[in-house]
């Protein structure tokens, strides 16, 4: 994932809203969200060049989403994929910092990342460049490439965005239904900041640039696909993933609501 927004227990009617855009070169091959024929408690979609995942649920309410750190720097060729390290979650009975503490004397064998991990009743953050396990406060949050919450354009803007769009909730009555379109309009949005605001992440200017919208689109990398996981009080979680063309166009749509087991 290169985007993260999080509503972590900011509306008592919904413990966790996440809506979070997958960016990846276009050639790497990938199967859209669906139970998973080997592991049916899974619901995520696939990179089919590593085996792992972004972003997942599972029908026992666990929930994992990762995003690389950028830095061009930090090259480890021959690394694991970081995808791994979603399942792994997702195939766990283990709590999420008890998870994340076995995670943390291996993380340097990986690239850089930030873990997002819950279980329904916690939601951590782990940086894989700091070692830092960190319980997400409540409130309205956001990761990209690099540590929850960074001040960057594209975050500050995803987190104003996200609070805007879950504004009726908190002034209605409570049971207010959620407006899952407003969500997506997030997603979608394409907005290029100005050069000055930045983040100098060592890539160069013109990758600045093209990275930092919260939809990326272009013909050999940009937002694969964009998702909205929406955890209910009531155990009922509804999961939407909407694959993306290269001018940003959704195609394939995985709709999914059960209750949690």
């Amino acid at each position: 994932m290169c985007l993260i927004a999080i509503a972590w227990r900011a509306h008592p009617d919904y413990p966790l809203i996440v809506a979070a855009n997958r960016d990846e070169w276009r050639a790497r091959p990938t199967a859209a969200a669906c139970w998973w024929t080997d592991a049916p408690h899974i619901l995520a979609g696939r990179d089919l060049e590593a085996g792992g995942t972004w972003l997942g649920v599972t029908r026992g309410g666990r929930f994992a989403a990762l995003t690389n750190f950028r830095d061009p720097s930090d090259k480890k060729p021959g690394a694991p994929s970081r995808g791994e390290l979603v399942r792994a979650f997702l195939d766990s009975t283990e709590s999420p910092p008890d998870f994340l503490a076995a995670l943390r004397p291996r993380a340097s064998r990986y690239a850089g990342f930030n873990l997002l991990a819950g279980d329904g009743e916690a939601l951590f953050c782990f940086s894989a460049r700091t070692g830092d396990i960190l319980p997400v406060p409540p409130g309205i949050h956001a990761l990209s490439n690099h540590s929850l919450d960074e001040p960057w354009p594209k975050v500050e803007r995803a987190r104003s965005m996200l609070e805007v769009a879950l504004g009726p909730l908190s002034t209605q009555a409570q049971h207010a239904s959620l407006d899952i379109s407003r969500l997506f309009d997030l997603l979608s949005d394409a907005h290029h900041p100005p050069d000055n605001v930045l983040p100098d992440t060592g890539v160069g200017i013109e990758w600045e640039r093209a990275l930092s919208p919260i939809l990326i689109t272009g013909a050999q990398y940009g937002t694969r696909s964009s998702t909205v996981v929406a955890f209910h009080a009531t155990g009922r979680i509804r999961f939407i993933e909407r694959s993306r063309d290269a001018d940003g166009v959704p195609a394939e749509t995985c709709d999914e609501a059960f209750d949690r087991a």
